[in-house]
């Protein structure tokens, strides 16, 4: 039995992982991994505001550019 997170697991995951930069991309990507109701799980202004400072800290293409 494979076990799959949440969307909103999901979407702390790929903030964290440092692959994508904004909330949207976030959503893209569960979007595209197949995910559904991304904006009912993802609503409101706190869980918002979460994900972006979390991609905002992990983001890679960010931190490279800047070292560059």
């Amino acid at each position: 039995m494979t076990f799959r997170p949440t969307t909103l697991e999901r979407a702390y995951q790929l903030a964290e992982s440092g692959a994508c930069r904004t909330v949207s991309e976030v959503k893209q990507a569960l979007q595209n991994e197949g995910y559904d109701r991304i904006q009912d799980s993802l609503y409101g202004g706190t869980i918002t505001a979460a994900l972006r400072k979390r991609c905002q800290e992990n983001y890679v293409g960010g931190a490279a550019e800047e070292d560059a």
